[in-house]
Parts: C-alpha cells; sequence; structure tokens
C-alpha cells in the first residue's frame, strides 16, 4: 500500500512544488497516512485545507483504503 500511497502523492507533488513546498510520506498505518508538508506549504496558514481537501481527497479516491492523512 505504501507504494500506492507514494504514486498517488507524486501526482499532486507538482501542484505542491509549483507554491514552493512539497509533501514527504513519513508512514502508512491501517488506512492512516502520515505525511509531512515541507518548504512553503509547511508553515502555510492555509495547510490544514491543502492537507484535507487536496492530498486526503485525492489518496481517498486512488486508494480506498485510505482512511485519513494526518501532518506530523
Amino acid at each position: 500500500m505504501r507504494e500506492k500511497v507514494q504514486a498517488a502523492l507524486d501526482k499532486v507533488r507538482p501542484a505542491l512544488q509549483r507554491d514552493g513546498g512539497d509533501v514527504e510520506l513519513v508512514d502508512v498505518t491501517d488506512g492512516v497516512v502520515k505525511v509531512k508538508l515541507t518548504g512553503a506549504c509547511g508553515s502555510c496558514p492555509m495547510s490544514t485545507y491543502t492537507l484535507k481537501q487536496g492530498i486526503e481527497r485525492t489518496l481517498k479516491q486512488a486508494i480506498p483504503e485510505v482512511k485519513e492523512v494526518v501532518q506530523v
């Protein structure tokens, strides 16, 4: 499942990088994906929105087993 998550993250990564940020996969456990937002995304006040509406939504669509995406 980690490989599937990484592949899905690679699809959203270009949008984050255009804004000076990035996302790093930390862990996948029991359907919970742990990520770290880096660069401009790490300190952006909209990072929660990006995490839930962008990254989590994309991962859930691509991988139904994903229950939640959390930032660590």
